[in-house]
């Protein structure tokens, strides 16, 4: 059994609803078939269900089983582990506490984790009821799911709420991505690496561009997306988060509070965008279809305006990234689901073969984790010499027979063990806000509407444009 293992209590408020049944319990059955759960964690549900212990078993046992391996013994083993406490967060009836008050009394001694697996506006009063209910200790760490707000404003007073009754190191800030194999790598990639960096500056890389792609839509999902758009669901963390990993400077030590502290430096180097160059550096669209899609809500005003894709060109100024672009992208129904970093170095100084082209490194983070280096190569054959991008690459599927874990499984045991590394600081994500919200105070005063692209295909004509006023294009664009 890893180390790490140690005895806790595991609370999930929203623990029957679809993050809880897709990702979270898939995760925890994992690290317990791996060993990383000790023999007495429990995990402990909290919805307005009204099930008991049995329901919630069966619940899980019909709608997780198909999802996981096929390991029965151990699959029982989980089954034992799981409780279900019914609650009303915020209202009148108070039962449901003294339920969950029982069921943790005489374990006071070991970890608490309460994983809020539910909107933002119930993190405030999920926390005021744990804290009259007496059931905070110092060994108590929260768990808290994006989105963080809606804007700065609405993201400090979350903060706040939460900081009355948690410490700052008693609360984790999740983003999946953060999780991800490849993001880890990232960080072994840069400074476990002599050769990359010297090269890792304004001096030969040209410019970044970091992709979050799906192929979906939002069927089913539109009430949510009227309300979030690209921009807050993807950009304000993902994106940032990837972005600041990538322009990071080295860090005296690997240590959870050095590596965030670099994050921080870089966000706070972000150029702000205001003003008239938000229709200069940002595009934002919306796919065909948008309003016509199946979901519990009609369109409104609201669902005209919201954007399914943005593009934003985006500036480090400190000296390591002094003139670099970064261009960031997200969209729905594109034509592929692809997540990546792509670092396009510059021009050789002096070419001497004819048709060559800059070298290039890809970071996949989805669907197949694993990282590319494009490097120019002779063609075979007599004559005159051709040349042709070849890639170097590196599968993580291929390369390692272990299985990767999936990326909940990696925070959900940093948060087991209290190791905040991949977890963002308050500070961290008030300053991604600060970034994003002129960006959003132009785009919600502006009278246009998000520029129209047809699903299936690499965004809007804006998006292209924004690359190909400097002479530059997105990766797949120049893909032979």
């Amino acid at each position: 059994m890893s180390p790490l293992a140690h005895e806790a209590d595991l609370v999930v408020f929203g623990g029957t609803g679809d993050l809880s049944m897709r990702k979270l319990l898939p995760a925890l059955f994992h690290s317990d078939l791996e060993g990383r759960l000790a023999p007495q964690t429990r995990i402990i549900a909290m919805s307005r269900g009204g099930l008991d212990d049995a329901d919630f078993r069966g619940k899980v046992d019909s709608e997780v089983r198909q999802s996981v391996p096929d390991e029965s013994e151990a699959w029982q083993r989980f089954l034992g582990r799981l409780h279900h406490v019914s609650v009303d967060v915020g209202g009148d009836d108070t039962s449901g506490w003294a339920a969950l008050t029982r069921l943790l009394a005489g374990h006071e001694q070991r970890d608490r984790v309460f994983y809020l697996a539910s909107p933002p506006m119930t993190f405030g009063p999920f926390c005021r009821d744990l804290h009259g209910a007496g059931l905070i200790t110092p060994q108590s760490r929260v768990v808290l799911e994006k989105p963080l707000g809606r804007d700065l404003a609405s993201s400090q007073l979350i903060n706040a709420e939460v900081g009355r009754y948690f410490a700052e190191e008693q609360i984790f800030r999740i983003d999946h991505y953060l999780g991800k194999e490849t993001v880890q790598n990232l960080l072994v990639l840069r400074f476990a690496n002599a050769f990359l960096e010297p090269i890792w500056n304004s001096l030969w890389i040209d410019h970044v561009q970091i992709t979050a792609a799906e192929s979906v839509g939002t069927p089913g999902r539109r009430g949510y997306y009227d309300h979030a758009g690209a921009l807050r669901d993807m950009v304000q963390n993902h994106l940032l988060q990837l972005l600041t990993l990538t322009a990071m400077e080295p860090p005296a030590r690997n240590d959870r509070e050095a590596i965030r502290d670099e994050k921080v430096k870089v966000l706070q180097a972000l150029r702000p965008i205001v003003g008239d160059e938000v229709s200069r550096f940002t595009v934002r669209g919306q796919y065909d279809g948008y309003l016509d899609e199946p979901s519990s809500t009609p369109p409104t005003e609201l669902s005209k305006r919201v954007e399914t894709f943005t593009a934003i060109r985006a500036e480090v100024k400190n000296w390591r990234w002094s003139g670099v672009p970064f261009y960031l992208r997200t969209g729905k129904r594109m034509p592929y689901r692809r997540s990546e970093i792509v670092i396009q170095f510059k021009d050789v100084p002096h070419a001497i073969f004819p048709g060559g082209s800059p070298n290039r490194l890809v970071i996949r983070l989805q669907p197949e984790e694993g990282i590319e280096l494009h490097i120019m190569a002779k063609e075979p054959g007599a004559g005159e010499v051709t040349l042709k991008p070849v890639p170097l690459k590196l599968s993580f599927g291929q390369t390692f027979t272990a299985r990767v874990p999936e990326a909940y499984e990696r925070l959900l045991s940093d948060v087991l063990a209290g190791n905040p590394t991949l977890f963002m600081r308050r500070d961290e994500v008030e300053a991604a806000w600060r970034w994003i919200d002129p960006i959003l105070e132009a785009w919600e005063s502006s009278s246009e509407l998000p520029e129209p692209y047809p699903g299936g295909t690499t965004g809007p004509a804006g998006a292209h444009e924004l690359l190909g006023r400097s002479g530059r294009a997105w990766h797949e664009e120049e893909t032979p």
